[in-house]
Order: structure tokens, then C-alpha cells, then sequence
């Protein structure tokens, strides 16, 4: 049987480049190119038209910002993955990406493999950033305030894409319980809402070679 294929929509206001991902991308048998805009008002009606299961939006638009279009995006379909695509790897900008409701960020230099690899993350569900975008976005950071072990237990269940419910069964506590040692992670890292703390989670994970 066939597999059902990632639905694709690239939004990006450079034709040049579009053309260079649709090669890049319909290479690949499990990709779908659903369509492609230039700006706001066509990505808008390309969206409603061709359900994308992923959006792959360049940041930066001549007529508007694409973080904020993005989110725009995931308010009319909250099912999209949004991956952001740019050349700057400004840890700002991917802050304000992933709090916008961006599943991933890569960079437009990034060699093919790594974009298929984003593609194929945050369409299965996960998240994804360019190794140089999460080098920036990490480093400098202060130190952490120390996790209890069971903290730290529960922050590398979350990274590998626990629920809090399932969670709770494999450590055979209540989900009552699990959900106050996800506030008090989220306290001591000075960690804004539930995003926030599952982006931190992933890349706990990926650092400890979990994923």
C-alpha cells in the first residue's frame, strides 16, 4: 500500500528560490507540492484550497512578516505544521517563530538532506531546528537551576513526545502529580506556557542523545 503523502505548500516571495525547492523537494516520492504564493493574500487562498499538511514559510515577505502570517496560517488551520524557512539564523527571530506556533526553523544554505529531514519531523508531529540555529539560540545561555531526578525524568519523557497521561502510567504516578512537576520544571527554567517547555524538552533530548 502506498503511503499517504506529505501535503506541502511553500510560501516564499522569491520565484528563484521557489523553483529551486520544488526540485529539491519533488524529488523526494513522499513529498507533495501542493502549491506555492508569494505573498499573504495568495498563501491565504492556497491554504483554504489545498489543505497542506506543511507550510514551509520563508520568513521575511515583501508584503508582510511570515511569522506573523504563520500564525495567521494556524489560526484558520489549526492542523498545518509550520516550518520556518530563512537565512538568518537571528535567535530572535527563531524565539518569536516558535512562539508563534512554528513546529521547526531551518536555514535556506542548509544542505537538501536537512531540509527533507525538517519536512519529515514536524509532518510526523515533532520539531526541528538547524544545527547552527540551536547552536545560537543555546549558547550563552546562564546556568539552570538543578531538576530533581524525577524532574528530570519526566522533562526527557516529554522530549521524546509523552503525553502527560502516558507519562503518568509509565511511572505508574497520577496525572495530577506529573502535571505539578511540569509547573515546577517550567518555574525553575523560567519557561513560558506549554510550548515553550516542549521545545526545551526536545532539545534536553536531543543534547542527551535520547532521539
Amino acid at each position: 500500500m502506498t503511503p499517504t503523502p506529505i501535503r506541502i505548500l511553500l510560501v516564499d516571495d522569491h520565484p528563484m528560490v521557489r523553483e529551486g525547492l520544488v526540485a529539491r523537494l519533488a524529488a523526494v516520492p513522499r513529498f507533495e507540492i501542493v502549491g506555492e504564493a508569494g505573498g499573504r493574500a495568495e498563501a491565504l487562498e492556497q491554504l483554504m484550497r489545498t489543505a497542506p499538511d506543511v507550510v514551509l514559510m520563508d520568513v521575511g515577505l515583501k508584503d508582510g512578516n511570515g511569522i506573523t502570517l504563520g500564525a495567521e496560517m494556524l489560526a484558520a488551520r489549526p492542523s498545518i505544521r509550520l516550518l520556518m524557512f530563512s537565512m538568518y539564523d537571528n535567535p530572535e527571530y527563531v524565539q518569536r517563530a516558535l512562539t508563534a506556533g512554528a513546529r521547526g526553523y531551518v536555514l535556506k544554505d542548509a544542505p537538501a538532506t536537512e531540509i527533507v529531514s525538517a519536512i519529515d519531523a514536524v509532518a510526523a508531529g515533532g520539531t526541528f531546528l538547524s544545527a547552527a540555529v540551536s547552536g545560537r539560540l543555546f549558547r550563552g545561555q546562564a546556568p539552570k537551576p538543578v531538576l530533581t531526578p524525577r524532574e528530570s525524568e519526566i522533562l526527557s519523557l516529554l522530549g521524546q513526545g509523552a503525553s502527560s497521561k502516558q507519562i503518568a502510567r509509565d511511572l505508574d504516578l497520577s496525572v495530577r502529580t506529573v502535571e505539578a512537576h511540569r509547573q515546577s520544571i517550567k518555574r525553575k527554567l523560567e519557561l513560558d506556557g506549554q510550548a515553550e517547555l516542549i521545545r526545551y524538552a526536545v532539545e534536553h533530548a536531543r543534547e542527551a542523545g535520547l532521539k
